[in-house]
C-alpha cells in the first residue's frame, strides 16, 4: 500500500511560481512511476506530467511544457511538480499519483495510488 501526501499548493498571482511536493510512503519508492494530474471546476481530470522510476523520462501536457518541471528524489520517497509562469487556467486541485511500474502514463485509469490533492489558485 502506498500513501501519498501532496503539500505546497496555495494562492498566488499570475506570473508566480509555486513547487509542489509529494511525500510517499512506498517501500520502494524507486519502483513506481509517478505523475501529477489536475482537476480545475466543472472539468475532467487531466494528466500534467510524469516521470519514470529513474527520473531519467518525463512527459508534460502541451500547455505546461516549459513552464512546469517534474522531479523525484528517491532517496528522500518525495516528488516535486516547480510551476513557473502560472496562468490563471492552471486554477485546479492537483494530485499526486503514483503506478505499479517503473513507467508513468498518461491516463487516469493507470495509477493505482492517489493523494488527496492540494489546491492551486491563481489570480490574474
Amino acid at each position: 500500500q502506498v500513501q501519498l501526501v501532496e503539500s505546497g499548493g496555495g494562492l498566488v498571482q499570475a506570473g508566480g511560481s509555486l513547487r509542489l511536493s509529494c511525500d510517499a510512503s512506498a517501500r520502494a519508492f524507486g519502483a513506481y512511476g509517478m505523475g501529477w494530474f489536475r482537476q480545475a471546476p466543472r472539468k475532467e481530470r487531466e494528466f500534467v506530467a510524469g516521470i519514470n522510476w529513474s527520473g531519467s523520462m518525463t512527459s508534460y501536457t502541451e500547455s505546461v511544457k516549459g513552464r512546469f518541471t517534474i522531479s523525484r528524489d528517491n532517496a528522500k520517497n518525495t516528488l516535486y511538480l516547480q510551476m513557473t509562469s502560472l496562468k490563471p487556467e492552471d486554477t485546479a486541485v492537483y494530485y499526486c499519483v503514483a503506478r505499479s511500474s517503473r513507467f508513468y502514463s498518461t491516463a487516469v485509469r493507470d495509477y493505482d495510488y492517489w493523494g488527496q490533492g492540494t489546491q492551486v489558485i491563481v489570480s490574474s
